[in-house]
């Protein structure tokens, strides 16, 4: 299913490339968010491995930007630290270096409305994939970054990770997690010029989220339905959410620009986290 978005896959012009010549690996970079943010930065003249367990939706992609020298693929499942390893070691020797690595691979739990139906496999799949995901990649960027004393990393995190209420139990619990990581690595790696960073979105119309709409809003055409539910609890009114702003997010925490900005938490939500909905003081 297509996710609402106007990413444009042509290049910038050199002079307006933030990344221009920077070596990237993205995780979870075959569809949705990742997705977006493989082309975004390919778009702003990075060099891109992207990584995922879909090797089909994967090399679509790279054939998209035109299978050039700036853009590869290697199959990675980011709950096995060797996958993870062996992928930051792809990408150096295929490009040199690295310079930011994208943590973006994830999963979410089935829908569930009570705590005692929990199902444990459920739960350990998405803190595998979410946690420790996350954690190998800090990791073994940190290996490369440390001796060049610089680097960029930066984590997908949501709303979840800032309130309660609005996703599974696993799933939140993964989101505080990937914060609690982003500011102690940040922490510690501050001392060799490393800058560590997530950002949390708001919901994006993606597969990823789609299948997560109450049953009640769900409809034949599932783009429409996931905008109407979205758009009816938003704050910020008159404007979507789509997966090239997020990209947009993390390409600007990735650049020269953000050179002093770590152990932050980029959230994406127009306001929604701040504000106390069911007061209805401005309605």
């Amino acid at each position: 299913m297509a996710e609402v978005s106007s990413c444009n896959t042509n290049s910038l012009p050199p002079s307006t490339q933030r990344l221009l010549g920077k070596v990237a690996l993205i995780t979870g970079g075959a569809n949705g968010i990742g997705e977006s943010i493989v082309r975004t930065f390919h778009k702003h003249g990075a060099k891109v491995c992207l990584v995922d367990i879909n090797d089909e939706a994967s090399q679509r992609v790279c054939h998209s930007l035109g299978g050039d020298e700036n853009i590869c693929y290697l199959h990675c499942d980011v709950t096995k630290e060797d996958d993870v390893k062996r992928a930051v070691d792809f990408t150096v020797d295929k490009f040199g270096t690295l310079d930011i690595i994208v943590n973006n691979a994830g999963c979410i739990d089935p829908p569930f409305t009570d705590i005692r139906n929990v199902d444990s496999s459920d739960l350990e799949k998405v803190l595998d994939v979410n946690v420790k995901g996350v954690f190998y990649g800090m990791k073994h960027a940190a290996r490369i970054m440390i001796p060049l004393k610089k680097g960029s990393i930066i984590s997908l995190c949501s709303i979840a990770s800032v309130m309660a209420g609005i996703s599974p139990h696993g799933y939140t619990a993964s989101k505080h997690a990937i914060l609690g990581l982003t500011k102690n690595v940040a922490a510690e790696l501050g001392q060799y010029g490393i800058r560590v960073n997530c950002v949390s979105p708001y919901a994006v119309p993606t597969d990823f989220s789609m299948g997560h709409l109450p049953k009640d809003e769900r409809t034949d055409d599932a783009i429409a339905g996931f905008l109407a539910f979205a758009g009816k609890i938003a704050n910020l009114q008159g404007v979507i959410l789509t997966a090239e702003d997020v990209a947009n997010a993390v390409v600007f925490l990735a650049s020269d620009e953000a050179r002093y900005i770590s152990a932050e938490n980029l959230v994406i939500d127009g306001g929604f986290a701040s504000v106390n909905h069911s007061l209805r003081t401005f309605k």
